[in-house]
C-alpha cells in the first residue's frame, strides 16, 4: 500500500511521484527504462512516457537529481544537498575540490557556452580542463565534460531539461528552474520523515530523514517530535527481527491488491535482504553475472497481491515488436493460480508496449 502497488491503481504521474518521493532512473532498457516500469507498474498500461517528458520538460513539475526524478516542490529540501557538494566528508569531495579549483577557466568556460548556446549536449562542448578527471573509473578515459557539467548538477548551477535521444540537454539552472517558494527548516524535516515513512510502508527510524547526500538539518528532532505525536508507530515484523517502525494512516487500511511485474530498481524490492525477509524471495539483478551463470538478464519479479510470486526475463524485440520471455520461474508453494497471475502480468507489460505478439517459453504457453 505504501509502494502505490495495491488496488486501485494511482491515477497519475504526481499522484505516484507525491506518494513515493522520488523514482530512481536508469539507461538500461532491455524493456523499458527502469522509471518507466516504475510508473507502469502503479498506473498500468495507461501510462505513456510522453506523459512524463512533458511533465518533467514543459510543465516543469517534476526534475531530475541524483539519478532520481524528484517533485519540483521538493527543490528547497534538494537545495539543501546542492550548497554542501562538495564541501561533506566524503573522501571524493576533497577530490572534487581541488579539481575545480585546478579547473577554474574550464568551468568558467562551460558556463559560458550554456549562457550563451545552451541547452547543449556534452559533447557540445570542448575539453579545456587542464587536469583531467583520474580516480581510477571509467571516468577516467577523456570524460571531463560529462565530470564536470556532473559536478556543476549537483551543485544546483546546471540543470538536465530536456533529452536528445538518450544524450541529457543541460542549461542554466538559473534559466530553467522556476521559482519555488522557501520553507522552514523544521516543517521540511518533519515533512520528509513523515513521507518517507509512508512510502517505505516500514523503516528503522536511523533511516529516515535522509537527503540523496546525507541528514536533512532537523531529522532527529522532526523524528523524536513525530513518535511523541504518535504519528510514527513501532511495529514488530515477524520474519525481520529488529525495531521497526510504520506510519499510523497505514494501519487501519484496508488492503486489496493486484498483480504487475516490477522493475529490478523498483522500491519494493530494491533492498534485496528486506526483499528476502519480507518477501522469501532471493532476488539479485545479474546484468554484470557471466552469462554462462546467470538465470536472466533484466529480470522482473512478480508481485500478486501481497506475495513476489514468480519471476521472468522478458526482452522487447522493438525491431518486430514482439515481447520474448526467455525464462519463467515460479516460486515455491505457488498454485496454480499464481502461474495464471504471471501470464496475466506479461500480456499486461506486453499491452503496454504495445507489441503485436508476446513469444513464450514452451512450459508457460
Amino acid at each position: 500500500m505504501a509502494q502505490r502497488l495495491d488496488a486501485p491503481r494511482p491515477r497519475s504521474i504526481d499522484e505516484v511521484l507525491a506518494a513515493l518521493g522520488e523514482i530512481q532512473m536508469d539507461p538500461t532498457s532491455v524493456v523499458a527504462r527502469t522509471e518507466h516500469l516504475v510508473l507502469f507498474s502503479r498506473l498500468g498500461r495507461s501510462f505513456r512516457v510522453a506523459q512524463l517528458e512533458r511533465r518533467m520538460w514543459t510543465d516543469r513539475a517534476m526534475f531530475e537529481y541524483w539519478a532520481h526524478i524528484v517533485p519540483m516542490s521538493d527543490l528547497p529540501l534538494h537545495r539543501i544537498s546542492m550548497r554542501r557538494y562538495p564541501h561533506g566528508h566524503w573522501k571524493r569531495h576533497q577530490y572534487v575540490r581541488d579539481w575545480l579549483a585546478a579547473n577554474d577557466a574550464f568551468v568558467r568556460y562551460a558556463l559560458r557556452e550554456l549562457r550563451r548556446r545552451g541547452p547543449l549536449r556534452t559533447r557540445d562542448l570542448e575539453n579545456r580542463a587542464a587536469e583531467g578527471w583520474e580516480t581510477g573509473g571509467w571516468n577516467d578515459e577523456g570524460q571531463n565534460a560529462a565530470m564536470l557539467l556532473d559536478i556543476l548538477w549537483s551543485q544546483g548551477k546546471v540543470m538536465i531539461v530536456g533529452r536528445d535521444g538518450q544524450q541529457r540537454l543541460w542549461d542554466l539552472a538559473s534559466r530553467w528552474l522556476p521559482r519555488v517558494p522557501a520553507r522552514a527548516p523544521a516543517a521540511m524535516a518533519a515533512d520528509l520523515v513523515e513521507r518517507q515513512l509512508r512510502a517505505r510502508g516500514i523503516a528503522r527510524l536511523d533511516r529516515l530523514g535522509f537527503l540523496f547526500d546525507g541528514a536533512l538539518p532537523g531529522r532527529d528532532e522532526a523524528v523524536a517530535r513525530l513518535v511523541r505525536r504518535g504519528v510514527i508507530v513501532p511495529v514488530r515484523v515477524e520474519s525481520y527481527p529488529g525495531r521497526w517502525h510504520t506510519h499510523r494512516d497505514l494501519l487501519d487500511r484496508s488492503f486489496r491488491g493486484r498483480t504487475v511485474a516490477l522493475s529490478p530498481f523498483d522500491d519494493l524490492i530494491s533492498d534485496r535482504t528486506r526483499t528476502e525477509r519480507l518477501f522469501d524471495m532471493h532476488y539479485r539483478i545479474e546484468i554484470y553475472v557471466p552469462k554462462a551463470t546467470r538465470w536472466g538478464y533484466f529480470v522482473l519479479p512478480v508481485l500478486r497481491d501481497d506475495r513476489l510470486v514468480g519471476r521472468i526475463d522478458p526482452v522487447w524485440d522493438r525491431a518486430d515488436r514482439v515481447l520474448r520471455i526467455n525464462a519463467w520461474q515460479m516460486q515455491p508453494d505457488t498454485d496454480a493460480a499464481d502461474r495464471d497471475a504471471v501470464r496475466e502480468a506479461i500480456d499486461e507489460l506486453g499491452r503496454w508496449l504495445r507489441a503485436e505478439r508476446v513469444a513464450l517459453p514452451r512450459t508457460l504457453r
